[in-house]
């Protein structure tokens, strides 16, 4: 296995977009952040304080001229992101409310119309990630099971096989639109979403045959908040993981409340999502992993905190990933011990 070192560090720009400045647009922002010590930004593709997906898609000079407004500042493009359009190309009927706000308004109440719309949001994504020289967007599955996440009432049988099959069915085209441009489907694993642990990814995997554009956004704020093992997860699925979402998280145990968390506030739940170096998540073991395994994509700080102004996240952000990345070394460490290579002195040792 070829180590790699990871790139960074980078930052999602969906927490810190604002109409007051220095948030309001990509200029602005991205001279913010360049200041800070960012190399990278993730960008949200419904925010056209960021980008217009639709004209990145369509025109190569647009793309351009976005990647030329970061680059001016010192900054790549890491992903496109499509969480909240991809989560709509499946929903249940139970969340069709909440989830209208992800759509323009003349999709409301038409969940047929905007499953449309999301779908070809995706597509507008592949070919404008195309069109910025990227390989990878990141985005939820979106659910048609969720509310069966818990077995009671008891499941019928065949319930679940049928959920990944029109789950697959509604991605396979998206997965070879996105292979014919060249770009992965990065699906962050996260509660609320078909896709939100090992097991359910390899139960769609195997729904999309394999399909070699189905990955992984590797997050362990959400393994945390699940109680799953985050560090042998990477041992298992190193080689479909394809981005990387720098988030912290603790997991509180207490006598009144669990991983469902009382319908709580953030802050209250046991298991909360927090700023970089606050919570529990061993980041030294996560980097070391990835780059044993020869991630070499980009470290993205995903900042949600329930406590910490975003700002201070920010900011303390960028040097908590440089002290984690990792150079990785193009020598071994006993190499001054050699006694070179020798098939007759191997053979003398062996008593050949």
């Amino acid at each position: 296995m070829h180590m790699k070192t990871i790139k960074g560090p980078a930052i999602f720009l969906a927490q810190f977009m604002d109409d007051k400045a220095p948030f309001n647009s990509l200029q602005a922002i991205g001279g913010w952040l360049a200041d800070l010590g960012y190399k990278g930004v993730q960008i949200p593709t419904w925010d056209k304080r960021c980008i217009d997906l639709e004209q990145a898609a369509t025109s190569k000079t647009y793309a351009d001229d976005i990647k030329g407004v970061l680059a001016e500042r010192g900054l790549e493009i890491t992903e496109l992101s499509v969480h909240l359009q991809s989560q709509l190309v499946a929903t249940h009927p139970a969340y069709d409310t909440m989830f209208d706000g992800f759509a323009p308004a003349q999709y409301h109440g038409n969940a047929k119309d905007r499953t449309a719309w999301a779908t070809r949001q995706v597509e507008l994504a592949a070919q404008a990630s195309e069109n910025l020289g990227l390989k990878t967007i990141a985005a939820f599955s979106g659910s048609l099971l969720w509310h069966t996440v818990y077995p009671w009432p008891q499941r019928p049988a065949g319930l679940v096989e049928a959920g990944f099959k029109e789950l697959a069915a509604r991605w396979k085209p998206l997965l070879d639109t996105c292979d014919s441009h060249g770009v992965d489907v990065a699906f962050e694993l996260h509660p609320g979403e078909d896709l939100h642990d090992g097991i359910t990814f390899e139960r769609f995997l195997h729904a999309v045959d394999g399909h070699p554009r189905a990955n992984i956004l590797y997050d362990p704020s959400h393994f945390v908040l699940q109680q799953l093992d985050y560090l042998q997860f990477i041992d298992f699925y190193h080689e479909r993981i394809k981005a990387f979402h720098v988030k912290d998280a603790e997991f509180l145990y207490n006598g009144k409340s669990g991983i469902y968390g009382g319908y709580q506030d953030w802050i209250d739940r046991p298991g909360r999502f927090r700023s970089l170096g606050d919570g529990q998540v061993d980041f030294n073991g996560i980097f070391t992993k990835l780059s044993r395994y020869g991630f070499d994509g980009w470290a993205v700080i995903e900042w949600e905190c329930c406590i910490k102004d975003p700002v201070q996240g920010a900011e303390e952000g960028v040097a908590f990933v440089n002290d984690h990345i990792i150079q990785v070394t193009t020598k071994t460490f006993d190499d001054f011990a050699s006694a070179g290579a020798d098939e007759n002195l191997n053979r003398q040792i062996l008593g050949l």
